[in-house]
């Protein structure tokens, strides 16, 4: 399974989302997690970047919202326990099982 992690420098929760992904690897052997700096708004909008972290598998969003602007931006995810800066290892694991 390849996995994108969609990601900008002037949001750090993609540093969380990085290390769930991590654990999702192992988990997941054969798994590889790919890193992808977007470096400004013309690579957002090549991209469709919707914010960070943005979660790919096979180069589909796990949490698509068709409604989120593309650009630079902070995404938000909503959690089990309110709205967080990333999705938990939990709503990962569910997302990639479905994906």
């Amino acid at each position: 399974m390849d996995i994108t992690l969609q990601y900008f420098d002037g949001c750090p929760n993609w540093k969380i989302a990085a290390e769930r992904l991590a654990v999702i690897a192992v988990e997941h052997p054969g798994t590889v997690v790919t890193r992808r700096l977007v470096e400004n708004l013309e690579d957002a909008e090549a991209m469709l970047f919707r914010g960070s972290p943005s979660i790919l598998v096979g180069g589909t969003d796990l949490f698509p919202d068709p409604a989120a602007p593309v650009g630079m931006a902070c995404r938000i995810y909503m959690t089990p326990t309110g709205l967080a800066g990333a999705p938990t290892l939990g709503q990962l694991r569910d997302a990639i099982t479905t994906a």
